[in-house]
């Protein structure tokens, strides 16, 4: 059976009733990503979806790029109520828990079919965490895989050395470190400026930030290591949802389960064509070498020994049934 039908929708169905609300409500949502990203499109999508279950009792104002929010800052939001729905990065709470972080580590989850079972195991701990915050996810987006955005084409890991690169956890700050670089963590919407003002001189992240932030504008190589699929996430506000009439809150819990299906096959085909668009802009695009991706195989190593050491019995057990997917 593929991985992917693991993902359950076994409340797809209810995506297509005509829910009766008491009354017409309007929801907030936030976002930090462009328009025309694919973490954008799936939640139009998502919206979409939710809007005619309600049969027009529930409309959601999406507003994307970080228009009304941060990023960093959409969480506490949707705790706080300030806001209904929210699309989170989980890899900016690294420093809450180290299980926000492990699908940053190098290699845990190099591929989409890791990232399914991964995200699978790690569902009852998120679920338990946001429960206990007064929330619930509804959909995980995983990221396209990564590279290294650089001003020169990558021969040997020694070039690594004092370079000022841009990453977005703590989980990728450690790899920068122990690859040579000097490594700062900056939100998604200051990358521009800090390369402007040479706070930074390269990054590593997906082809789709690069194509997002016009990445032709400040480097001219993207060498793809693949190394991992980072995940966002799709969050409401407990509260909010539990207003809601049960056969409509049953609908957008599938409308999540779906976003998510569709999410992995999106990202995978936006990984191919950011690509794509990178070379068209003029960018030297390669695969990473036998030596980089040893070097970052090894670092892997150490990190998910670090990442061990830091997290509790929970956390390690989530490794294990993880771990224990793939036998």
């Amino acid at each position: 059976m593929n991985v992917f039908s693991k993902i359950t929708l076994t409340a797809c169905a209810a995506i297509s009733f005509a829910a009766s609300a008491s009354a017409e409500t309007t929801w907030i949502m936030a976002s930090g990503y462009p328009e025309d990203s694919f973490f954008t499109q799936n939640i139009r999508m998502f919206i979409e979806e939710v809007e005619e279950a309600s049969n027009g009792e529930l409309s959601i104002d999406l507003r994307s790029n970080g228009e009304l929010i941060k990023l960093d800052a959409i969480r506490r939001a949707v705790q706080a109520g300030q806001i209904q729905l929210g699309e989170i990065r989980f890899g900016v709470y690294g420093n809450e828990s180290p299980m926000y972080v492990l699908d940053s580590l190098p290699n845990v989850a190099g591929d989409y079919e890791s990232s399914v079972r991964l995200m699978e195991a790690q569902k009852p701990w998120f679920d338990s965490v946001f429960e206990e915050d007064g929330m619930k996810i509804l959909a995980y987006q995983p990221w396209p895989g990564q590279g290294f955005y650089t001003k020169f084409p990558i021969e040997s890991v020694e070039q690594f050395d004092g370079v000022k690169m841009r990453i977005y956890s703590t989980s990728t700050q450690r790899m920068g470190e122990l690859l040579g670089f000097d490594a700062t963590i900056l939100p998604y919407a200051e990358v521009p400026q800090a390369f402007s003002t040479g706070l930074i001189d390269a990054l590593f992240t997906s082809g789709q930030t690069g194509n997002d932030i016009q990445a032709w504008d400040y480097v001219s190589d993207f060498t793809y290591t693949g190394s991992m699929h980072n995940k966002n996430g799709i969050i409401v506000n407990q509260r909010a949802l539990g207003a809601l009439p049960e056969d409509l809150q049953a609908a957008i819990v599938a409308a999540g389960e779906a976003a998510t299906l569709r999410g992995y096959e999106m990202s995978r085909i936006a990984g191919e064509n950011s690509v794509v668009v990178l070379k068209e802009h003029g960018m030297t695009v390669a695969d990473a070498s036998p030596e980089l991706l040893q070097a970052l195989e090894e670092i892997g190593k150490v990190m998910i020994e670090e990442w061990s050491a830091e997290a509790s019995e929970d956390e390690l057990a989530v490794l294990e049934a993880y771990r224990a997917s793939s036998e």
